[in-house]
């Protein structure tokens, strides 16, 4: 995806950003425990669909970060992933 067409997708998703060849968002939770529950049903996501993000775990904070690297960058694999993450919300 050209950068005007990330830039497009992004105005769907809820305060999601592109950081360099990856989209990404940083979810905050109430504890650590919390944060441990939502990255095992974004896991479950990820098995399903093929597609794995990086992730990373900070207390109460955990940063979801999507690209396609077999694509070199962001395609429409990661909003759909993004979108199903959101939902779980």
């Amino acid at each position: 995806m050209n950068i005007e067409e990330i830039k497009h997708q992004l105005e769907g998703l809820n305060e999601w950003n592109l950081n360099g060849n990856s989209i990404e968002k940083t979810f905050k939770f109430k504890n650590f425990l919390e944060s441990i529950n939502f990255v095992n049903k974004v896991a479950a996501i990820a098995e399903k669909e093929n597609h794995h993000p990086d992730i990373e775990i900070n207390y109460n904070k955990v940063t979801v970060s999507l690209s396609t690297h077999d694509e070199g960058g962001v395609t429409e694999k990661d909003f759909i992933l993004a979108e199903k993450i959101e939902d779980l919300l």
